[in-house]
């Protein structure tokens, strides 16, 4: 589509030839009209929102179409993985079923969980299965996952205001796990924790894995994204909180943290890299977990957990 490539003036050629035969003006749309398309306001907003190339292209289009993207609905396939989702109470929009399925007991407790949760069953031809999961494995059934609405990074604060409690939210820096996502959910509705903030690129995010992690405390915990992680950190220190990173060589010990009390934003990063350089510079303390046994590191669900029991406790020793 660019001006002066090869392909472009091959591409033009027919159309200068049906001209030169008489075309009319509105017949034979030439690659340099297609240019004119790209190059006009609202055309443009269209295809770079979709993540497309140049030009409203055939990939576009398929890309468009399977709604690619973070907000892309999730679908679960398998009668094991559709029934662990169905008892871990994961938000769906519908359960699809195939017609004269072998006689297996999954199949009639997924229909009866579902109907239970005023889950939509639908059934399914094989062909339609194949086309909704992609090709994968889903042994006649397939759950359709809710899309999950993320907070705004204020939000979080506001929900500990109403609470009445000084803000204790954890920022998950590099977590690309969802089960990791979804044990942190359990661990801050367990201590009182006030919502998760995560990365919008290059994080797990709330998932049908997130869920089943959670087991569920996703419905009452709510989890925010933000574009940029050390800025939104930066926007939570102008709103008076305090930011303190986990990191293995902190010299602080999280058990001794003296801004436990005060708002507080907990960072935890991966388990392989740690906290990645501009976030650790953000932070207001680092503070570090002590591990006397054989191994270096605590994955990222684990950690946060200890963090958040240290912090409550302390937090409660306090009050007292």
């Amino acid at each position: 589509m660019r001006t002066g490539h090869p392909a472009a003036r091959r591409a033009a050629g027919p159309a200068k030839r049906a001209g030169a035969q008489g075309t009319s003006p509105g017949q034979g749309k030439t690659a340099g009209g297609a240019r004119t398309a790209w190059s006009d306001g609202p055309a443009r907003t269209d295809t770079t929102r979709n993540g497309a190339g140049r030009g409203d292209s055939a990939s576009g289009r398929a890309s468009r179409s399977r709604g690619a993207g973070t907000a892309a609905a999730e679908l679960v396939a398998g009668r094991n993985a559709v029934l662990e989702a169905l008892r871990a109470r994961v938000p769906a929009t519908a359960l699809h079923v195939g017609p004269r399925l072998d006689a297996d007991e999954r199949i009639g407790q997924a229909v009866m969980l579902a109907a239970e949760a005023g889950v939509p069953v639908v059934e399914a031809g094989r062909a339609e299965l194949d086309r909704i999961t992609g090709g994968a494995i889903h042994q006649g059934i397939a759950l359709r996952i809710k899309r999950y609405s993320y907070a705004d990074p204020a939000e979080l604060i506001e929900a500990a205001r109403q609470a009445g409690a000084p803000p204790l939210i954890v920022a998950l820096d590099g977590v690309t796990d969802p089960r990791n996502l979804g044990a942190v959910a359990r661990s801050v509705a367990a201590f009182g924790g006030h919502g998760i903030l995560v990365p919008a690129r290059r994080s797990a995010g709330v998932t049908a894995g997130a869920w089943k992690a959670s087991a569920g405390t996703l419905a009452s915990v709510a989890v925010a994204q933000t574009a940029n992680l050390a800025r939104a950190l930066a926007s939570y220190q102008d709103a008076g909180l305090f930011v303190a990173g986990l990191a293995a060589g902190g010299p602080a010990d999280v058990g001794e943290l003296e801004l436990a009390d005060s708002p507080l934003v907990l960072v935890v990063g991966s388990e392989g890299k740690g906290l990645s350089r501009l976030v650790a510079e953000r932070c207001d303390v680092l503070a570090r977990i002590p591990i006397s046994g054989p191994a270096e590191s605590l994955n990222a669900g684990i950690a946060a957990s200890v963090a958040l029991y240290a912090v409550s406790r302390r937090r409660a020793s306090m009050i007292r």
